[in-house]
Parts: C-alpha cells; sequence; structure tokens
C-alpha cells in the first residue's frame, strides 16, 4: 500500500509536469501522512542528513573548474588540437568533434556543459564546412555523453555517495568505456560517410607541423586532465581536494593566457550555483524518497521477484538495461539515478555483481537516455545551438544509438574490462 501511494502520486505529479524534485518530496510527505504513523520532521531529518557528505563537495567545484576552463578559451584550442589529428581522416570535422569531446571529458564532467560549451564550437565549424546541421547537431549530442563517463564525473560523485564505494575507483573504471565508446562513435561515422549515407566535404592531409604546433597551444589546457588522472592514479590527494586544486588551475591559466576576466570568474560562479543549486536540490528532495522506499522492503521484493524470473544475473542485468533505456526517454537522469540506485543495490549485490561495475552499467543507461526522445535533455540543448528541429535531429541521432547501445552491451558483460584499471591500481577484487 505505501509504495502504491507514493510511486502512484508521484507518477500523477511527474504526469502534471510538476518539477522531479517537488514531486518526490510531495509525493514523499503525502505518503507519510497517509500511510505511516512518524512525524513529518522526518522528511526535513533526512534532508539534512542526506546531503552531509565531504564527497558531494567535489561536485561544484568541477562544475566550477570546467566553467572557467570552457570561458578561458580551452574548447577552442582544444578543437583545434583534435582537428590537427583526426581531420584528415574521411568524415573530418565528424571524428574531431568526437575526438575534442573525449579530450574535454576530463575537464567538465557534465554533459550538458559538454554540450552547451563545446557543442557551440562544434557545430559553428562543422556547418561552415558544408555538414547538414541536423548531423552535426546529433554527432554533437551523441559525443557530449562521453563527458561524464571519463572523469571527472558528476553523476559518478553522486552514486559513489549513495553506495559508499570509492569515487576514486568510480573515476579509473570510465576511462576504458569512455574511450570505448568515442572509437565506436567514430567508427558509426566512418562507415556513415564511406557508403554515402552523410555528405563530407573533402578533408585536407594531415600536416605534423600543425600537429605540433596546436599541441603547444592547447598543452596548458590538456594538462588539466592529465594532472586529475595522475592525482588519482597517484592517490596524492581526494577526488574533493583534486577538484579544488582543478579550479585554482583553471583560473591561474585563464589570467595566465588573458582570455579570463572578473567578469568570466563571476559568470561562472553563478552557473556553478545554479547548476549545483538545482542538483542539490534534487538530491536532498530524493533522500526521503529512497528512505520511504527501503523501509518499505521494495528492493528485497524486487530482488526476490527478479530472481524468481531468473537467477542468471546476465538475463537480470538485460532486463535492467531495458528498463533503464525505456524510463530514461520520460524522467530526467539525475532523478532516475537517485531512485533507481536504492531500489537495484540490493539486487546485484546478491547477484555478486561488483558496485563499481554497475555503476558504470548504471551512469552509461542514463546518459543514453538524455539522448531519447521525447524529453531527452541534450537533444534540446542542440536543437537551440543548431537551429533544427526536435524531429530532425531525432531522425539524425538514430544510427548513433547503434555504438552506443553496442558500448552498453560490452561494459554490461565484460566486467573485467571495466575494472580493469581500477584493479591495476589496486582495488580490491
Amino acid at each position: 500500500m505505501t509504495l502504491l501511494v507514493l510511486f502512484g502520486l508521484f507518477a500523477v505529479l511527474v504526469a502534471l509536469e510538476v518539477p522531479v524534485a517537488f514531486a518526490m518530496a510531495l509525493s514523499s510527505i503525502a505518503t507519510l501522512v497517509f500511510t505511516q504513523p512518524v512525524p513529518l520532521s522526518i522528511v526535513v531529518q533526512r534532508m539534512g542528513t542526506g546531503l552531509d557528505s565531504f564527497v558531494l563537495i567535489a561536485i561544484p567545484l568541477f562544475v566550477l573548474a570546467g566553467h572557467l576552463l570552457n570561458r578561458a578559451g580551452i574548447a577552442d584550442r582544444i578543437f583545434d588540437f583534435a582537428d590537427a589529428l583526426v581531420g584528415h581522416i574521411r568524415g573530418g570535422l565528424a571524428h574531431v568533434n568526437v575526438l575534442a569531446s573525449m579530450i574535454f571529458a576530463g575537464m567538465s564532467g557534465v554533459a550538458q556543459a559538454d554540450a552547451a560549451g563545446l557543442g557551440v564550437v562544434e557545430v559553428n565549424a562543422m556547418r561552415k564546412e558544408g555538414f547538414d546541421p541536423a548531423f552535426a547537431a546529433a554527432v554533437s549530442a551523441a559525443s557530449s555523453i562521453i563527458g561524464p563517463i571519463i572523469p571527472p564525473s558528476v553523476i559518478m560523485v553522486v552514486y559513489a555517495v549513495m553506495v559508499q564505494v570509492s569515487v576514486g575507483d568510480l573515476f579509473l573504471a570510465g576511462f576504458l568505456p569512455g574511450i570505448l565508446m568515442g572509437m565506436a562513435l567514430m567508427a558509426m561515422i566512418y562507415w556513415m560517410v564511406r557508403t554515402g549515407r552523410v555528405h563530407a566535404p573533402p578533408t585536407k592531409s594531415i600536416s605534423y607541423p600543425r600537429i605540433a604546433k596546436t599541441f603547444v597551444r592547447a598543452l596548458p589546457a590538456l594538462a588539466a586532465p592529465v594532472f586529475l588522472t595522475v592525482g588519482l592514479l597517484a592517490g596524492v590527494a581526494t577526488p574533493t581536494e583534486l577538484g579544488a586544486l582543478t579550479v585554482v588551475y583553471a583560473t591561474a591559466l585563464g589570467f595566465a593566457q588573458r582570455e579570463l576576466s572578473v567578469k568570466d570568474v563571476m559568470d561562472s560562479l553563478r552557473e556553478t550555483l545554479i547548476t549545483c543549486g538545482v542538483l542539490v536540490f534534487i538530491i536532498a528532495c530524493a533522500v526521503p524518497f529512497g528512505w520511504i522506499v527501503a523501509t518499505s522492503q521494495a528492493p528485497q521484493k524486487l530482488a526476490m521477484f527478479m530472481m524468481s524470473i531468473s537467477d542468471n544475473k546476465l538475463v537480470i542485468l538485460a532486463i535492467i538495461n531495458v528498463v533503464l533505456l525505456v524510463i530514461g526517454c520520460f524522467m530526467e537522469t539525475t532523478a532516475i539515478l537517485l531512485i533507481a540506485t536504492p531500489t537495484l543495490y540490493p539486487l546485484i549485490m546478491a547477484l555478486g555483481i561488483d558496485p563499481v561495475h554497475f555503476g558504470i552499467i548504471l551512469i552509461v543507461n542514463l546518459l543514453i537516455g538524455t539522448l531519447t526522445p521525447p524529453f531527452g535533455v541534450i537533444l534540446f540543448i542542440m536543437m537551440n545551438i543548431a537551429k533544427v528541429s526536435l524531429a530532425q535531429i531525432s531522425r539524425a541521432v538514430l544510427p548513433f544509438y547503434l555504438p552506443l547501445l553496442f558500448t552498453l552491451i560490452v561494459i554490461t558483460y565484460w566486467a573485467d574490462f571495466v575494472l580493469f584499471i581500477p584493479r591495476f591500481f589496486g582495488k580490491p577484487t
């Protein structure tokens, strides 16, 4: 009865277009009023304790670092370097688009920031070269979701706090899946251009002097993800401390290159406050919602139900993937993460699935959801940048679901691939 009221009210409120955070909070309060004899003050108490985590401080730090680096002209430097490296491959700037997103992923940590920041540079460059605007927007949208997979990653921090796993292990586990996703997207682009499904302008021959020149120009920017990666691998600082150091580095770099002003810093701080304010409010509202789900023994009941269908973890993982992909079409990423994690965690532990491995599976599922209509947030961002309709970008992005789903299948059923780097650097098996 409790779960029926909780999820029923939540579904009705979401259908009425009530913001997800308010929908979770209101459905939690109403459920407690009608089904459980507990004081409503517990809602506020749970919100407070749910945000009491040192690791969560890493979120605004990484978001701020991404904004500062973006405003310091980093996007243009990275794009020029990527163009020099892979612009000669058939498909030209489409490959540059993906590689630039992979590099920028080591600075941003938020898919929306990648799409809104680097996406402007990518789409404008591709349109100028003669690519179809919808295709340019689709490539930018698909490549932007690599951002939260290759560290740093805001969504990984949230997941780590919820299940009490190492943020560092999650960050390290994201490297190979992120690289695989980028390579799969580039393979699809090459095939589409080679078979004539997409018109691509002629490419220029490779120029080693240009590679060297653009590398030197982009070197200070490229040092940021290297700095973060080395810090993680060496264990010299926690992810939160590395986030703070990255902010200092981004600020110093921007002023040293005379591409960052005090106004830019203030604008970055304001954008960070808005982004993190919304995110933290959603997290706070999700805590009492998750508490009601847990106390109603929904996770245990779900585990028993799924095990009654099959005790094969490969089958159960396939079912989880399908369900998450479907839900991702209709709900916001953070909300799904905050509801699905406490619900599915007992099940994956019962199946003996590593929580770091499952975290990557869950996050990739949710990021694919940002590309699926009718509520894919990345699609709407790229629509605005490229000035195309939802129908146009939805058709253009269809082929890219194949490499994304291929990546999801690989990371779902090849745990050693995902956990190779964390284990190499000391993660317990």
